[in-house]
């Protein structure tokens, strides 16, 4: 992102924003309530709003500032937003059938977009999540906060996802409950996904990040690794509460 400003309807949400994810890395996005953090997904993910009104937005060599939502997730883009959008009435098996369903759609209209390869199979999930495998015939509505997390992350990597893109994956979880997710994410960095992690548990997600940026109304306050961070006692207090 290079000197992004973005808007919903006249407030003016980022302010000449920028930032770069490397490929490879878990690179974390920080602040508080209002900061920016889910606009700066959103943006990236060709959501409307927000609308990108000055700056532009790269993925690889690709200008994707007003692509469409469509074209970016078939690029490898994906996004699990804080809410997860699960379906609760299916089964886990049954969310998870619905992202291939999605997957061959894209495959078979998006002609337009080059596509990579395609995402996890359901066995393949199922290796990286045993407890979704555990409970396949279970209503998704009944499974615990920890477990619906894993199925919404599950979900986007069944599609092409080479950046995957993570809006509060810890909220609302007991400390156990995060430890699980937190290992499960970080099993999927080491088979090699770029993620980009945006959370308001700040020790958290620095216990997994390589790199971090803290945003405060809109603007980048600090930018640098995850240990400097921690050693910035300063820019913890003042912005994260931390």
């Amino acid at each position: 992102m290079e000197d992004v400003d973005a808007y919903y309807g006249q407030s003016h949400i980022l302010r000449d924003l920028s930032m770069h994810v490397k490929e490879g890395e878990v690179c974390t996005l920080l602040g508080r309530n209002g900061a920016g953090k889910t606009t700066t997904l959103r943006c990236i993910a060709g959501a409307r709003p927000p609308d990108v009104r000055d700056g532009r937005i790269r993925f690889r060599d690709d200008d994707i500032t007003a692509a469409p939502t469509e074209d970016i997730s078939s690029m490898g883009i994906g996004l699990v937003p804080e809410e997860r959008r699960i379906f609760p009435n299916l089964s886990v098996e049954e969310n998870l059938h619905l992202a291939d369903v999605a997957r061959n759609w894209s495959n078979s209209v998006r002609r337009s977009v080059t596509m990579g390869e395609g995402g996890m199979t359901t066995e393949e999930v199922y290796e990286e999540f045993p407890r979704l495998e555990e409970r396949a015939d279970q209503r998704a509505g009944t499974l615990s906060g920890g477990e619906q997390q894993m199925l919404a992350i599950a979900r986007a990597l069944k599609q092409h996802t080479d950046l995957l893109m993570l809006d509060e994956p810890y909220e609302g979880l007991a400390p156990q409950i995060i430890r699980s997710v937190e290992s499960a994410i970080q099993r999927i960095a080491d088979s090699g996904k770029t993620i980009l992690l945006v959370e308001q548990n700040a020790v958290a997600a620095m216990n997994i990040a390589d790199r971090a940026y803290v945003l405060d109304q809109g603007e980048v306050v600090f930018a640098g690794g995850a240990e400097e961070l921690r050693a910035d006692e300063e820019t913890r207090e003042q912005y994260l509460g931390v």
